[in-house]
């Protein structure tokens, strides 16, 4: 039997039980017993949740938000898609592992749904380098073991570490992956974290305040389109940095709420925001137009940024978690 090892406690998140435990339940505690809208928290008829794979200091509180969100005795399984960040994956890749290992306790991982995944001829086997190399998926493993911490043992993950999909492919396991995301005993956890944005991401866009995304700041006082450094431009918006970064961010999330694959794909192609997880939102979101989009409502509970950017020099990453449901 292979473990994949908790790589990242330690570094990322602590890796000391007790502690670990506290932080994640003083989260949840913080989220409320509703959300912003009114929603009375845990959401029935939940089907998935959007939630950030930052170091626990920083998109520990907003995972909270989602995690809320949970009904864990309803949960049977939990699929769990994670951008890869180290690796080229023209696909998907599923682990090797028989279970993952958290500070918490060990969570098992289910073999046979893999199998009928693997059966499909779109799925591939991650390596046991690659798969505990990547944080995507392991961010979320914590989470999971608290969450579901009453009957854990009757609760089996599906790790899914999604490549750097086209949109026809994004349709296509979305497709695949329909059926599963319309049990009601399943749970899908999209990773991702929203808008890295400053010189040592490579992305400095800028938004006025009409919300024109044309301009791309550089920290030497020049200021060039994002189509062609070479042409310059002065940005007459009036907003400050971290408010240009939180009205691009909110567009991205209102073309989530929307549940349309093609608008969130042409947004990001408008904007190349830097939100890691655009494709397995995308996959979700192709999953939700396969089972009928009207049906289905995705609603975002909570926003921050890892800092509040003024300057060209500074640098954030933008936290957002979310829920889908499916009308009762």
């Amino acid at each position: 039997m292979s473990v994949r090892d908790a790589t990242h406690a330690g570094s990322w998140y602590t890796a000391h039980r007790k502690e670990l435990d506290k932080q994640i339940a003083g989260w949840l505690t913080k989220a409320g017993e509703s959300t912003t809208d009114g929603d009375p928290l845990p959401i029935d008829g939940l089907r998935a949740i959007i939630a950030p794979h930052a170091g626990y200091t920083y998109s520990g509180p907003a995972a909270g938000y989602a995690y809320k969100c949970i009904q864990p005795e309803k949960i049977k399984r939990v699929f769990i898609l994670g951008p890869s960040h180290h690796i080229h994956l023209s696909g998907c890749a599923l682990s090797k592992c028989s279970e993952y290992a958290t500070p918490l306790g060990n969570l098992t991982i289910d073999k046979s749904i893999n199998a009928e995944l693997i059966k499909t001829g779109h799925f591939q086997e991650m390596s046991l380098e690659t798969d505990e190399h990547e944080h995507s998926i392991e961010m979320h493993l914590p989470y999971v073991y608290k969450v579901f911490e009453n009957h854990v043992e009757d609760v089996t993950v599906i790790p899914i570490l999604v490549g750097g999909l086209s949109e026809a492919k994004e349709t296509v396991y979305g497709k695949l992956l329909a059926p599963y995301l319309d049990n009601p005993e399943n749970l899908f956890i999209i990773s991702s974290d929203f808008c890295h944005w400053g010189t040592r991401f490579d992305y400095t866009y800028y938004t006025d305040e009409h919300g024109n995304v044309t301009q791309s700041l550089h920290p030497k006082g020049q200021r060039h389109t994002h189509a062609s450094s070479s042409t310059s431009s002065v940005v007459t918006g009036n907003q400050k940095i971290f408010e240009s970064i939180r009205q691009l961010d909110h567009e991205g999330m209102a073309r989530i709420e929307e549940r349309s694959h093609r608008s969130f794909a042409q947004y990001l192609s408008r904007t190349h925001n830097t939100i890691c997880g655009r494709h397995p939102i995308g996959v979700l979101l192709a999953a939700v137009e396969a089972l009928g989009k009207e049906e289905h409502r995705i609603q975002f509970v909570h926003y921050a940024q890892s800092s509040s950017v003024l300057k060209t020099t500074e640098s954030s990453v933008s936290y957002a978690s979310a829920f889908l449901q499916r009308h009762e």
